[in-house]
This record gives C-alpha cells, sequence and structure tokens, in this order.
C-alpha cells in the first residue's frame, strides 16, 4: 500500500518527535529530563474542572454543538476581546476548534490557493510551513536575525513580497525564541499589509504569558483597517493549563470564518462539548489562578536563564514572553565537534539524560529550544547536566 506524496513530503514535528524520544527513554527507565514540550507543568485550575463536570452532569455535554462553537462560548470570547483586545467581536467573526493548531490549519485550507505565497519569519513554529504546504502553498522564510531581536523589519518583508503573496504569519510572542513586537513595529507591518493587501495570520497564543514588564500589543488592536486584514488565532491551551482540552479559536472577518468554519464541518465537526464548557469558566470565570501560573514561569525564566548564559558555548537571548529559551548553540557544537544541530541534541539526550528540541525544524540550525513550562528543580538540574555534557 501507497501512502500519498502529501504525506511522504510532509517533515514530521521536531517537538512532538523529542518528546515522545523522551517519554520512549523513562519507560526503559533512563534518567531523562525532558524539556521538550510547550506544555505548562500546572494541572488546569479547578473552577475550570468544576465547570465541565457540572456540564457532563446535568447532560449538555453529551450533544453535538454547532461546528462553529457554542453560543455561550462565542459569547465568553467576545467579553474577553473586549478586556484584552479593547473591541468587541460578533458571533459570525468567531469560530471555535479542536485547538489552536486546527484553527491554523482551517485558515490555511480556507484562504490558500495553489501557489500563493505565505510570509514566515524565521525562526518559526514547527508546523506552519507544512500546513501551508498541505494547502498547495508555497512557505517563504524570513530571517529574524539575533542582533534584532528575532524580529523581522518592513523592509525584509518587502523585499520578499511578490504578487503571488497572500499572507503574513506573525507570532508574537513567538514560539520559540519568546521575543514581543512592540506597537511601533506591529503597527510599521500592519500598515503594510494593509497597503498590499495582505491577510495577517495573527498567532496570539502566547498573548498572556510574558514577563518583567514587556507587553503584548495585539497586532488586530491598531486600527480598523489592519483588523480587517488579521485573522487572530488564540486558544485556552497555555494562559490555563488546558492543552489536553483541545480548544482553540479564530477570530476575523465573517467571509473567512465562515469559510473555516465550512473545513471543519468536513473534518472534525465541533469541537468536544465538554471541553467548550470547560472553556467558557476559563475565560468568565476566575483569573488569580492565571496571573499564579504567569509569576511561577516569570520566576523560572528569571531563575534559569542566567544558570543557562554560563553553560559553555551557549548564547542566550532572553525572552520576553511564551516559556521558552532558544540559545545558539554554534560555539557550543564547534567546541564538541558537532556540524548538526540535530546530531548536537541527540548527543546532549544519549550523554546526559536531557532533552532538548532541533533548532532544524524552527528554522534555526544553530539554535535548540527548550521549555521552562517545569518545576525549577527539573530545569537547575537539566542546565547543570548541560555544564557537564559540555566540559566533559
Amino acid at each position: 500500500m501507497k501512502v500519498s506524496k502529501r504525506v511522504l513530503e510532509m517533515e514530521e514535528s521536531v517537538t512532538l518527535a523529542a518528546g515522545a524520544r523522551a517519554k520512549q527513554l523513562k519507560a526503559e527507565g533512563r534518567d531523562i529530563l525532558s524539556l521538550t514540550l510547550g506544555e505548562p507543568d500546572f494541572t488546569t485550575p479547578e473552577n475550570i474542572q468544576e465547570a465541565a463536570i457540572a456540564a457532563i452532569r446535568d447532560g449538555r455535554a453529551s450533544f453535538y454543538t454547532v461546528t462553529s462553537g457554542l453560543p455561550e462560548l462565542k459569547t465568553a470570547i467576545s467579553g474577553y476581546f473586549e478586556k484584552f483586545y479593547g473591541y468587541s467581536v460578533a458571533p459570525n467573526q468567531v469560530t471555535v476548534a479542536t485547538g489552536a493548531k486546527f484553527s491554523l490549519y482551517t485558515f490555511f485550507m480556507s484562504v490558500i490557493n495553489p501557489l500563493d505565497e505565505v510570509i514566515i519569519p524565521t525562526p518559526y513554529w514547527v508546523s506552519y510551513a507544512d500546513q501551508i504546504k498541505m494547502a498547495e502553498g508555497v512557505p517563504v522564510f524570513v530571517q529574524a536575525r539575533e542582533a534584532n531581536d528575532f524580529k523581522v523589519t518592513v523592509a525584509q518583508l518587502e523585499a520578499a513580497r511578490t504578487a503571488k503573496t497572500k499572507v503574513l504569519v506573525l507570532n508574537s510572542p513567538s514560539n520559540p525564541t519568546g521575543m514581543i513586537y512592540s506597537r511601533e513595529e506591529l503597527l510599521a507591518i500592519g500598515n503594510w499589509a494593509v497597503e498590499h493587501d495582505i491577510l495577517i495570520l495573527a498567532d496570539d497564543i502566547y498573548g498572556r504569558l510574558v514577563y518583567n514588564g514587556n507587553t503584548f500589543t495585539p497586532i488586530s488592536s491598531l486600527s480598523e483597517a489592519i483588523r480587517k486584514q488579521t485573522v487572530v488565532i488564540n486558544g485556552v491551551s497555555k494562559t490555563y493549563a488546558m492543552t489536553g482540552w483541545r480548544i482553540g479559536y479564530a477570530v476575523g472577518e465573517p467571509e473567512i470564518i465562515a469559510a473555516m468554519t465550512k473545513v471543519a464541518g468536513q473534518t472534525t465537526s465541533n469541537p468536544t462539548a465538554v471541553a467548550q464548557y470547560g472553556a467558557i469558566e476559563a475565560l468568565i470565570g476566575e483569573q488569580d489562578t492565571v496571573e499564579q501560573m504567569r509569576q511561577a514561569f516569570e520566576e523560572r525564566l528569571n531563575t534559569i536563564y542566567p544558570l543557562l548564559a554560563e553553560v559553555p558555548g551557549f548564547e542566550v537571548v532572553k525572552p520576553q514572553g511564551a516559556f521558552y529559551l532558544f540559545p545558539n548553540v554554534k560555539k557550543a557544537m564547534d567546541m564538541k565537534g558537532f556540524t548538526d544541530v540535530t546530531a548536537f541534541t541527540t548527543a546532549i539526550l544519549e550523554e546526559v539524560g536531557v532533552a532538548l528540541v532541533t533548532g532544524a525544524g524552527f528554522g534555526a540550525p544553530e539554535n535548540v529550544r527548550l521549555s521552562y513550562a517545569t518545576d525549577l528543580d527539573t530545569l537547575k538540574e537539566a542546565v547543570k547536566r548541560l555544564k557537564t555534557f559540555m566540559e566533559g
């Protein structure tokens, strides 16, 4: 039996592959510290759990919902946008999906025609490029340099623009770098996109996870013209420690939102009903727990960053948000005799039991990604082992 060319050409998710390898070695009895997955180590807040249990017990979670999501959840999302984005949205501007990743997929399937080009600043989250290829589009990579805090400029975007450019992907705070675009930078990018009729795909999933006085500005909040050009992707996974619940959503102009709902209707149908009831409580319920988790991530960042910077050959820009560090390890690889970053991360895993993610899958062949969405003791021990590896 032969599989499709589409699947043969598809890259495996490096983050999921690294996480799976770490779990396999743990199952074999190895002492493995995994810093691979972007997954909070906190359990879902109790008020959210209880709301979901109540929905099960009173029968509300037993049935299909409309494909685009419960009306009550759309109302909660609109309220969330009023509070954190500064504008409200109508029900026909919202569609809920089985995770933010699937929201991204339905977006690309809805707007990309064969050979349409999508600009992706690098380093980039691993699934953007392959989802674009699945939609028969062409990813066009623009390198965001470390010297500019991993952010692209309008001049770089203009140099990459062609008559086929359809979409710009913008992820701020960024996975994997954790860097945040300023209001001024976003305004310049947004106005450029409006001028050239380029859609903005704003991946805002880490917007609530910012640290040390930094501020997240949603590009869609800057002007009505930019808002009409933008589709926002967000969800409850990162902010509310709900990765397993698989609830994401998109907000944008009704025509695109309707198209995304149409794709979902022929693939997943509605998101899981009980998870939607949990998401309603997440968005409208108490937010103290969210702040407690954010403060914990901030403490981990401020503790682990200077320790990682002391590891020989590891050069790291301090992130402003999300929960990743993305050190440049070119010097470290040279010191240890490696020319390939994936081989370098494999050696670290096998020799000292620390699972990192190769930067190759993010379009950054001189970097590695580590997640600090785990406890401080594990993080400290992991960095200690990295130092041992480099000094051995």
